[in-house]
């Protein structure tokens, strides 16, 4: 979900909800400790030289159970984000402490904002020789000649 999303959906909205992928709810109480541009320079496994860039938000729990923020805050947070930071509309991510620091993406059910699986991925897949898809072989079809024959010990 892109910033310019997040602010729409705040303009529109009573209350602030985050979803995890559990189905749980972030806290309530929680705060948006920081927005953020984040910029990636690095160099993927088959040498190519790229450039990430995206908007950070990160959600944390303190022990002050009567905080809420509301849209309008984040809204007015958001704002003066993009002016001091000189944010562009990029994706936002969202980090959330569980067993170590949590990164999500953002969606919109159409009442919460939910928390997304990312996933890491080989970005040169075509040059480290990783094929397209992983062929399915039915045990049944080995040859008894095969290394994993009953006995062998290599399996």
């Amino acid at each position: 979900m892109k910033l310019s999303e997040v602010k729409t959906i705040l303009t529109n909205s009573k209350t602030i909800a985050f979803q995890l992928t559990d189905g749980t709810f972030v806290p309530n109480h929680f705060h948006i400790t920081e927005v953020g541009k984040i910029s990636k320079h690095f160099i993927d496994c088959g040498g190519t030289i790229r450039n990430e860039k995206l908007i950070n938000f990160q959600l944390w729990n303190a022990n002050d159970y009567d905080h809420r923020l509301h849209p309008e805050k984040l809204l007015n947070i958001i704002t003066l984000s993009e002016r001091v930071l000189e944010l562009e509309d990029l994706e936002v991510e969202v980090e959330y402490q569980s067993n170590t620091i949590g990164k999500f993406g953002l969606e919109f059910d159409g009442t919460n904002f939910l928390l997304t699986n990312k996933q890491t991925a080989c970005l040169a897949e075509d040059r480290c020789g990783i094929p397209n898809s992983n062929p399915s072989v039915r045990l049944s079809d080995s040859k008894e000649d095969s290394c994993c024959k009953t006995g062998s010990n290599c399996c």
